[in-house]
């Protein structure tokens, strides 16, 4: 894990509202399918160097409220579908890695930051505003979530 202060940054893609709850069974998450509708309706400019992200952000309250999650990139070339834009806060992350297969690599990464917050003495505080997943490749993932100063 790594600390880094982050400018803003602007995400173009799709948006969904959910929970955590919701996203733990397949028949009520939304996050699969909101990634499947990005990857068949929206064209990512790879060679321009633009990368994949998922934005959480206008969070209720915790890791037990609901949440808004936009899949998207920091690039398009083109889109079938309209695209909503999320500017990812300028702002200190905590930056968490995980290789593997899509979607496990995914879970186990969020699984060590919900057991990094949860564990006694932990020395940060997350602060909910805005938290993103960065897709380095099709098998590396880095997860930044939002501290408080």
């Amino acid at each position: 894990m790594n600390s880094v202060h982050l400018k803003a940054k602007s995400i173009f893609g799709l948006i969904a509202r959910t929970n955590n709850a919701a996203e733990m069974n397949p028949s009520t998450g939304k996050i699969g399918p909101l990634v499947h509708k990005f990857d068949s309706q929206v064209e990512v400019d790879y060679r321009g160097g633009a990368r994949v992200y998922s934005v959480y952000y206008n969070y209720e309250s915790d890791l037990a409220g609901d949440y808004s999650v936009l899949v998207g990139a920091d690039a398009v070339a083109s889109s079938s579908v309209e695209l909503s834009e999320v500017k990812i806060q300028e702002g200190d992350y905590l930056v968490f890695s995980g290789s593997g297969q899509v979607p496990q690599m995914v879970i186990e990464t969020w699984q060590k930051i919900w057991s990094y917050f949860a564990s006694p003495g932990c020395a940060h505080t997350r602060a909910y505003e805005t938290d993103f997943e960065f897709y380095k490749s099709q098998n590396d993932i880095e997860i930044y979530i939002g501290v408080k100063r």
